[in-house]
């Protein structure tokens, strides 16, 4: 009996096309993140899926919605799943950041488990409302095929969590790029990663999109 969970960065936005910081924002999917979605599902909906458990923002849900529906699945929606909050960051770039909250910027960028963006969550924060997420599905599936789709920095807390990898290095450590697939398992020995930031589910001309 393994419990595997199918870890899915939301598709491209606007945001993550030009690389602004998009936490509590909500903008939807670019035609392109739509099409992304649909290439998820074309590949992976007819596995045996047990559930899915979703963001409550809107890029994650629109992510999920193809392969919902093919698999005829109901979005579990979770808060402990959505973006970590970049507080009055929201929607600048790095440089703009820098100019304008200098220490702050320094100070997340050297230890950002305990040090939030202005105003926002720390990488321990965010570890904390994703992990009551994963102890719930644990604790309620046994076995089989869960998906899991959330954002860049909250997917990446949660792999350095229940890998036993530094919290403050959560930003050097990962990759998580638009619509990829980690996945991780769960067996006698505790979580396994077997797969990160995987895009060959993706058009070839979708996975070679600039973008962060």
């Amino acid at each position: 009996m393994v419990l595997r969970l199918y870890l899915v960065r939301h598709g491209e936005t606007t945001a993550s096309r030009e690389g602004g910081y998009s936490g509590s924002g909500n903008p939807p999917l670019t035609e392109a993140g739509q099409q992304m979605a649909q290439a998820l599902a074309d590949t992976y909906a007819d596995l045996n899926w047990q559930a899915a458990y979703v963001s409550p923002l809107l890029r994650a849900q629109e992510t999920a919605q193809p392969l919902c529906q093919q698999a005829k699945l109901d979005m579990r929606i979770r808060d402990g799943l959505r973006e970590i909050d970049f507080g009055i960051w929201e929607n600048r770039t790095p440089d703009e950041v820098m100019a304008s909250h200098q220490q702050d910027y320094l100070h997340w960028l050297a230890e950002p488990a305990w040090n939030p963006p202005t105003g926002g969550e720390s990488a321990v924060v965010v570890a904390s409302r994703v992990s009551l997420v994963i102890q719930e599905i644990t604790e309620t599936i046994a076995d089989g095929n869960v998906l899991v789709v959330s954002h860049k920095a909250t997917l990446r807390i949660l792999l350095c969590n229940l890998l036993g990898i530094d919290l403050g290095r959560y930003r050097d450590r990962i990759a998580m790029p638009v619509a990829s697939l980690s996945i991780l398992s769960f067996n006698q020995h505790g979580p396994c990663l077997e797969r990160l930031g995987d895009r060959s589910h993706l058009p070839l001309e979708l996975r070679d999109r600039a973008g962060t």
